[in-house]
């Protein structure tokens, strides 16, 4: 194909260049001020759905031919959904993504997370049926959610018209063409590859050379010896649009096909480009609301000689998250973000940004004192939230999704030189921060759970929920696992489920949880793991409806996960299922409206595999609600628990427990104080009435 054929083509299908055609359909018109977008307004997504359920398209089992959109459009689905308590559907990424090579596609190198074009991936179905699914959503009373990736894209088609000089696309990405003059100490591009990653070393002699901002970084992302040794690559001689022969060096936080763009370049290309990713996501597909993907990475600055790049908590990051957040707003949408960093950052961002943040701050305790037994680190992190003004109704507390189960506790690192003291414990963050994930990633991975794999990146354990707490009860292989075993499997899981859920804010959870997968074996993705990223062992394919029983795959061919608890249908015709016992709890979250309970105290206890909080909840069904209790025994031992609070007076009632769903059971109160039994692994649901109407 002559070049000027191939640059048609790749203009054709280049997400920058859409821009024009959707933005002027707002430019200079009154419907760009239909909604209210300087705040971000939490209560109002709240409001429409704070139970959300996370698909994951590659995982998703049907017919033969079936694609993602089938399934995910299917009212059987949201009927089921609905009946459990689901009030959104977040589907994952699922617009075209990858890489183009010429004219050809490459597969995506990282679960959807690499788009390369603004349309729906026609292996999921396309633009028609994702707007038939939030038809459908919409008559069973939910929403749909989609993503944003504002970090980077694939190599795709604005990727390739940047590395060939392209007016307007070099400054879409974090790139900086080499003289060739200096092209002696880049390394060759291996055969059959595009790129070349630079090692720090040869990555500080750009810098030495005069190439800002290439160089080590202050942090470096998945850093892996021999695949992975800086945030920089290096392009193989490209042939501009002017005839003149080009290495680029370009930036990735992430993987070598995920080239960042550049937030700070003054052809704002990243601003329009995100903006038309955002216009078609809302007001084409019709999503209610996007998920912004690793907002922590979006600056990068160099500094003087001698000093690593500025990457870590720059302000550009916040920056730029914010006028999403705010964009998103003003086309009638909401936001939540993926930024794992402390909490006095994390605060800042929701005063003005995306409504809603992931809850980083507690997943690693909580996944502790599933393991552990040792709730001491979960209270210190929730005593820390309410310390800085972090509201859990400000974040979405998930079970699992398509990461790993994230043991970073990133707080405490920051703050690694400060002593944190909880009941009778005292330690230095940095040694706790070491000491969580040390010590959840011995109790779930190597002999003691083989099925169960570390995370090669970062603190983590490639795994589901059932497999982490399978490896807690010290199951060795999880093929054998006996009636009794998959009972106490889900007690715990829907331990976990009620820390998550009654608390303010957003309950989320995945088909995984749903179904109770199981880890798949790792040599069954042998080929996708080849890269030391094990998380697709967390992602085998589930089957919701229950009608392929007979489908070995996923529909995009991940190898079936081992079901604990079965599909849905099945599940909500038995009371004591995992599906039901979360329909009932869900039932009377939204009936107390503890979505938007505000959290104030975490009491001290005296057993600590126990965790209480103590949450004020609004006005509901005609009387006052004023206490509400999450009373959580991580422990495999029968506690009694004393709670004391200043004002905790009035009729208490036990409402619903995991061990045997809805309840009505009265406690005693006496002078501002009740007394609480917990059996083994059990969650109780308690509120104080106050006031009677």
């Amino acid at each position: 194909m002559k070049k000027s054929a191939l640059i048609d083509w790749l203009k054709k299908r280049s997400m920058l260049l859409r821009h024009a055609s959707l933005a002027n359909g707002y430019s200079g018109k009154s419907t760009q001020w239909n909604n209210g977008f300087g705040r971000s307004r939490p209560q109002d997504c709240l409001d429409q759905s704070s139970v959300w359920f996370a698909a994951y398209p590659d995982s998703l089992v049907g017919g033969p031919g079936a694609k993602a959109l089938d399934i995910l459009g299917s009212p059987k689905l949201h009927q089921l959904l609905s009946e459990v308590g689901v009030e959104a559907v977040h589907t994952g990424p699922m617009k075209l993504s990858g890489s183009v090579t010429g004219t050809e596609y490459g597969p995506s190198i990282d679960g959807h997370f690499d788009r390369i074009e603004s349309t729906v991936d026609p292996a999921y179905g396309s633009d028609e049926q994702y707007k038939e699914m939030v038809e459908v959503a919409s008559r069973h009373g939910l929403i749909v959610i989609g993503d944003l990736v504002p970090g980077h894209t694939g190599k795709g088609p604005d990727f390739r018209l940047a590395t060939l000089n392209e007016p307007g696309f070099p400054g879409l990405y974090t790139m900086v063409e080499i003289d060739p003059e200096d092209w002696s100490v880049l390394p060759d591009v291996p055969h059959a590859q595009d790129s070349a990653n630079l090692s720090p070393v040869v990555a500080q002699m750009l810098k030495d050379r005069g190439y800002d901002p290439v160089g080590p970084l202050d942090i470096e992302v998945f850093a892996r010896p021999g695949i992975k040794e800086s945030c920089w690559s290096v392009t193989d001689v490209v042939c501009g649009v002017d005839g003149k022969d080009r290495r680029w060096v370009y930036l990735h936080i992430f993987k070598e096909g995920q080239p960042s763009l550049n937030w700070s370049d003054p052809a704002y290309a990243a601003h329009r480009l995100m903006t038309a990713d955002m216009l078609h996501s809302l007001t084409e597909l019709g999503a209610k609301g996007l998920r912004l993907d690793a907002t922590m990475f979006l600056g990068i600055e160099a500094r003087g000689q001698g000093e690593d790049g500025w990457l870590g908590g720059h302000p550009l990051s916040t920056q730029v998250t914010d006028l999403l957040g705010t964009m998103i707003r003003k086309f009638g949408g909401f936001s939540f973000q993926e930024l794992n960093t402390d909490l006095e950052v994390i605060r800042k961002s929701l005063s003005s940004g995306p409504e809603f943040n992931y809850d980083f701050c507690t997943r690693p305790g909580y996944l502790y004192a599933l393991v552990l037994g040792d709730g001491g680190p979960l209270r210190l992190m929730l005593r820390q939230m309410l310390s800085y003004g972090v509201q859990p109704t400000r974040l979405v507390h998930g079970l699992q999704n398509h990461d790993e189960l994230m043991l970073e506790t990133t707080h405490l690192s920051i703050f690694g030189e400060q002593i944190f003291e909880w009941e009778e414990n005292r330690q230095q963050g940095d040694s706790l921060f070491t000491h969580i994930h040390e010590s959840v990633i011995a109790a779930t991975t190597g002999d003691r759970a083989p099925y169960n794999e570390v995370f090669a990146m970062s603190p983590g354990v490639c795994s589901t929920l059932p497999g982490l707490i399978a490896a807690g009860l010290g199951i060795a292989d999880v093929t054998q696992i006996t009636p009794e075993q998959a009972e106490k499997i889900k007690q715990i899981h829907l331990l976990a489920a009620a820390f998550n859920a009654l608390q303010g804010g957003v309950f989320l959870l995945s088909g995984w949880d749903l179904v109770g997968a199981l880890p798949i074996p790792t040599d069954s993705v042998a080929s996708l793991v080849a890269d030391n990223d094990h998380r697709w062992i967390n992602r085998g394919g589930y089957d919701l409806l229950g009608d392929f029983d007979d489908m070995s795959h996923s529909i995009h061919g991940l190898p079936r996960a081992q079901s604990l608890y079965g599909d849905l249908k099945t599940q909500l015709q038995d009371a004591s299922s995992f599906a039901s016992r979360v329909r009932s709890m869900l039932s009377l979250r939204d009936s107390l409206r503890v979505s938007e309970g505000e959290l104030v105290s975490v009491p001290i206890v005296t057993h600590p595999s126990v965790v209480i909080l103590v949450n004020k909840l609004p006005e509901a069904d005609g009387r006052q609600e004023t206490w509400q209790l999450t009373a959580l025994n991580f422990g495999e031992t029968r506690v009694e628990q004393s709670v004391s609070f200043v004002g905790l007076s009035g009729d208490a009632k036990v409402l619903w427990s995991n061990l045997q769903g809805v309840v009505d059971e009265d406690i005693a109160l006496d002078n501002d104080s009740l007394k609480l039994e917990l059996d083994s692994f059990e969650a109780k649901l308690v509120v104080v009435y106050t006031n009677f109407a």
